[in-house]
């Protein structure tokens, strides 16, 4: 091989070069435990006997046993039914106050914007264990002032963490701490909105409030989608809320969320092979509700640019 031959070939190989670290990185801490645990959920431990001596538990091939099980889990399904319930009420407030408050930052009469701005992410920014503990203690009626203000006035006591408050008060703390960022992403999108389409609009003799509904939200339609595509996403997973709520009420089981479960199985229980079929199929499930998902959004894109 000639220097030349020799040096084209490492100018034409130095882009794979760069990707080295980050494919090592992503086999290592992604893939390799995905691999891993989809291969425990096809095996189980069979005990012997009593379970006592050497050779008395071993982990044999289970097939698709655990997968069974995990789908006929009552305590499983009980979850998905309940965070499909938190689902309903946090991602449409979430989006409804995000594109609210990107619109009104967005406005020309808005003033400290900058500093409005950052009050509203800000809560993004406090870590979730953090603010579950902060909105959990509020929620407590021997510490919380808003309890203490309530019965100065005479007004009702609601426990927000007994029964079907409990959804709205999980739902807060989410709510609190998600609208900022999806806030941010829309906000971006109007900014990059060119002005001569409000003047155009202007123009036509447009309202601020016809450009916002006609103009400002179509335009920013594919961040709303990605901004849903998220908040489905972590809805999904949610499991640092109830979780941190749970030391503090009966209403909050082990088995809340799905994660949870996965969670108490795994470490509760001892039973790896059975958490990692349950986490599996939430992964599967994430994954064809995102994959539809976007492929409907796709879908919408093509018929409205066809027109």
């Amino acid at each position: 091989m000639t220097s030349t031959s020799r040096r084209a070939y490492g100018v034409k190989g130095a882009p794979y070069a760069f990707l080295v670290p980050a494919t090592v990185l992503f086999l290592l801490f992604f893939a390799l435990p995905i691999g891993y645990a989809i291969w425990l959920s096809f095996r189980k431990v069979r005990v012997s006997g009593l379970g006592l001596g050497s050779g008395a538990r071993k982990e044999v091939w289970a097939g698709l046993e655990n997968y069974t099980d995990a789908l006929t889990d009552s305590e499983l399904l009980n979850g998905a039914l309940r965070v499909l319930g938190y689902g309903c009420i946090v991602v449409p407030v979430m989006l409804g106050l995000a594109l609210l408050f990107a619109l009104m930052l967005d406005s020309e009469k808005v003033r400290l914007a900058p500093f409005t701005r950052l009050a509203i992410f800000l809560p993004y920014a406090i870590p979730g264990v953090v603010a579950a503990l902060l909105w959990g203690f509020l929620y407590l009626p021997d510490v919380s002032p808003f309890y203490f203000v309530l019965d100065r006035l005479g007004m009702p006591q609601p426990d927000l963490l007994d029964g079907g408050p409990l959804y709205l008060a999980l739902s807060n703390i989410a709510v609190w701490g998600g609208t900022g960022f999806n806030m941010i992403v829309i906000y971006t999108s109007l900014q990059a909105i060119p002005a001569e389409v409000y003047e155009a609009a202007k123009l036509d003799g447009a309202t601020p409030l016809q450009i916002a509904l006609r103009i400002k939200i179509p335009m920013v339609a594919p961040s709303l989608v990605l901004t849903f595509f998220f908040s489905i996403i972590a809805t999904l997973q949610v499991f640092n809320e109830p979780t941190t709520l749970k030391p503090l009420t009966n209403s909050v089981s082990t088995t809340w969320s799905p994660l949870m479960k996965v969670y108490q199985d795994a470490f509760g229980k001892g039973d790896i092979h059975a958490a990692a079929a349950q986490a599996t199929i939430i992964a599967l499930a994430t994954l064809l509700l995102s994959f539809g998902f976007l492929r409907a959004a796709n879908r919408r894109n093509k018929q409205e640019a066809a027109r």
